[in-house]
């Protein structure tokens, strides 16, 4: 008997081989952020090393696919002039997140006088919010179609890779043991699966929303590179910089090879 790959929902239809392709890449991507931690906790020396290498890569994936795909896409769908001003609503929106919580981008958190346990907190809730909010990006590019979608992970992933090693060298220096930073991980990542889910299935037939989504998806794309990574690619020596700077390129230039060969 052949399976039923499609049901009724919200007075549509929606796809439950897309579904499980958007939950197998979400997985894969976050199993990938997982393993890099995991390596981190046996390679602590080279830690400094192994950031300073992905971070610029990810940085370079996330502005490939919002020039290449995200973007684009979304000036298609609608209203060009209407598509850039929510690109920047989204650029602005999250600087504006970041400044109103200093726990959004947690890889920047400093030392201060709070106790550890308060840190610990902030840190996974901050962790949580991100990671929900790649998974509405992840959801709103499915809307438009698998390879879009597919993209999207990937480039989400390049940049999740680095953050999660961001984000274990900072739980373990706040006490926690290495078990207890991997169960935390796996904890915040379902954000990414359940906000991803509830995109897809809610926006299905909300077509509207999904230009507008994609245009303050790449807003924040580039937010991220444009914010977090790119400025402390220029703060490094001449011959770290350099070889951030290519990294960045090399991100770009892959993801964007990748994009358009797909034909996304």
């Amino acid at each position: 008997m052949v399976a039923t790959w499609h049901f009724l929902g919200g007075g549509g239809i929606i796809s439950v081989m897309t579904i499980f392709l958007m939950m197998l890449v979400i997985i894969i991507g976050s199993a990938l952020s997982l393993a890099g931690g995991i390596a981190l906790l046996r390679f602590k020396k080279r830690r400094q090393a192994a950031l300073l290498l992905t971070m610029p890569f990810g940085a370079g994936a996330l502005l490939a696919a919002a020039f290449f795909d995200l973007l684009p896409e979304s000036l298609d769908l609608a209203e060009p002039r209407s598509m850039l001003l929510y690109c920047l609503g989204g650029f602005m929106f999250f600087f504006i997140l970041e400044r109103c919580a200093t726990w959004f981008h947690h890889h920047h958190e400093h030392e201060h006088n709070s106790q550890n346990a308060q840190q610990r907190r902030l840190i996974m809730l901050g962790d949580m919010t991100h990671n929900a909010i790649d998974g509405i990006a992840i959801g709103a590019a499915f809307l438009v179609s698998i390879p879009t979608g597919i993209i999207t992970t990937l480039a989400v992933s390049a940049h999740e890779i680095p953050k999660e090693l961001g984000t274990f060298a900072l739980l373990l220096t706040k006490g926690w043991k290495d078990k207890t930073v991997i169960l935390a991980n796996l904890a915040t990542a379902l954000a990414t699966i359940l906000a991803a889910l509830l995109v897809y299935t809610l926006a299905k037939d909300l077509h509207e929303f999904v230009a507008p989504l994609l245009a303050m998806t790449s807003g924040f794309f580039i937010y991220v590179a444009a914010s977090d990574i790119i400025p402390d690619i220029h703060e490094q020596p001449q011959k770290i910089g350099t070889i951030q700077a290519l990294m960045l390129v090399g991100g770009v230039v892959i993801v964007g090879w990748v994009i358009t060969l797909l034909g996304v």
